[in-house]
């Protein structure tokens, strides 16, 4: 049995419109090495329970220990009950919703997600999600260009993601913009606020740092935001590792203009490696500049609590090719996992899972003599590792970290680790042993 729609008479129609002679025709492009001129080497069908029995197999071949990678995808416990609520049939379609009257279930969620993001990053209001913290992080300085228009420089510290760099660089650079890189300390791993300074001028509409940083450093942001308010720019603060607001002060209240990042620590499992869960927060002031959607609450012509999408400027409504961003969905239902699993936690629960990270970082900083930076951290660390120790980590079944050799030359042979609550003290131990010899 064939597992597509088209008969061999729809192919022929299909070909006779388009123009072509054959299937084959229409892959003419591809060069003759490159394609597969025999069938594939597949396995005789089996039935459903023995393929079940089969895939079994496979998936026992895994590793169960989590990996001790953070660098912007952290790994944590997902509660079942998110993935319960996912199911719940007011979710069946987690698509933005046009039409209030219909979709109060999903309008509400949207809400709470913005709430959350409020209360996280201590600024006034946050839209209903972005695609993923690398383009909020992109945004972030749209938006700051749009209200310096005069101004056309982006400061960037060169601690922040790698890959939020680039993403940075891919939207602005060719519509003109300047992007210039802050070298960070190399006993602290810290942006220096002094540096900062210097790289700022009239040209300067933003500068953004990390917090943690790349490093898994917390960033002066404080100091940082003086510096970039002295010079008439805003501050952005991207989070990779938003469980780290759960014990430090949000950027809005450190005085940061703009907060963005990835919020896919809470209730999304790391899927090798997404999707993510993009967030934005930002002064009111700024609100009619926001990209994306913005979900608020009003009442209904009967005087009941009601939610709506308000303030829509996407360039498929009313302003076309000025509007404020060209999103087109959002992360939903990522979005909504997220909710649920900071909703379960409560603010003294995401507290206390901050600190237990914290805690477990701080004994596994000790036992590996410190780590290459001084500055102060949240669940990450920079530590020394050789192709030994990596090797030595391998045989144990374990993922040591990141090698910062391919984005950092100057830290070739540093390794980036995380720990988080699903590292217990024996997983700790055997990865210090691996590393320390």
């Amino acid at each position: 049995m064939r597992y597509h729609p088209h008969t061999d008479a729809d192919v022929r129609r299909m070909l006779a419109a388009v123009g072509a002679p054959s299937l084959e025709a229409l892959f003419a492009s591809i060069p003759e090495g490159l394609k597969l001129k025999r069938p594939l080497r597949l396995p005789d069908a089996i039935d459903e329970h023995a393929l079940g029995d089969y895939l079994a197999g496979l998936a026992g071949k895994n590793r169960a220990a989590p990996p001790f990678l953070g660098a912007g995808a952290y790994p944590h416990h997902v509660p079942a009950a998110v993935d319960q609520l996912l199911l719940r049939s007011e979710f069946y379609t987690a698509y933005t919703p046009y039409q209030p009257e219909v979709a109060q279930g999903t309008l509400q969620a949207i809400f709470e997600f913005q709430t959350f993001v409020c209360l996280l990053t201590g600024l006034e209001v946050a839209n209903a999600s972005m695609y993923d913290g690398a383009t909020a992080c992109a945004e972030a300085a749209l938006l700051a260009l749009r209200l310096h228009r005069e101004r056309r420089k982006v400061v960037l510290s060169r601690a922040l993601h790698p890959a939020y760099r680039d993403v940075v660089h891919t939207y602005l650079v060719p519509g003109g913009a300047e992007i210039e890189l802050v070298p960070y300390d190399a006993k602290t791993g810290r942006t220096d606020p002094a540096v900062l300074a210097r790289a700022l001028d009239a040209k300067t509409a933003i500068a953004i740092l990390g917090s943690p940083n790349f490093f898994g450093i917390v960033e002066d942001v404080k100091s940082a935001a003086a510096a970039a308010h002295a010079a008439g720019a805003l501050l952005g603060v991207a989070v990779t590792e938003p469980l780290s607001l759960g014990m430090f002060a949000g950027p809005g209240d450190l005085g940061a203009d703009i907060a963005m990042g990835e919020l896919s620590s809470f209730g999304n499992g790391l899927n090798y490696g997404g999707p993510g869960v993009g967030f934005f927060a930002a002064r009111e002031a700024f609100l009619r500049q926001l990209p994306g959607r913005l979900c608020g609450e009003t009442v209904d012509l009967d005087g009941r609590r009601a939610f709506v999408l308000t303030l829509s400027t996407r360039e498929q409504h009313i302003r076309r090719e000025n509007a404020t961003s060209n999103i087109c969905t959002n992360n939903g239902l990522c979005a909504l996992a997220a909710t649920i699993h900071l909703a379960i936690l409560g603010k003294a629960g995401l507290r206390e899972l901050a600190l237990v990270n914290w805690r477990r970082a701080h004994y596994a900083r000790h036992a590996l003599g410190g780590g290459r930076f001084s500055g102060p951290g949240f669940n990450e660390l920079v530590v020394p590792a050789d192709g030994a120790a990596l090797a030595r980590a391998r045989e144990r079944g374990l993922v040591p970290g990141l090698p910062l050799g391919r984005f950092y030359p100057e830290l070739e042979g540093q390794l980036l680790t995380c720990v988080t609550e699903l590292h217990d003290r024996a997983r700790i131990d055997s990865l210090v042993e691996a590393l320390r010899g």
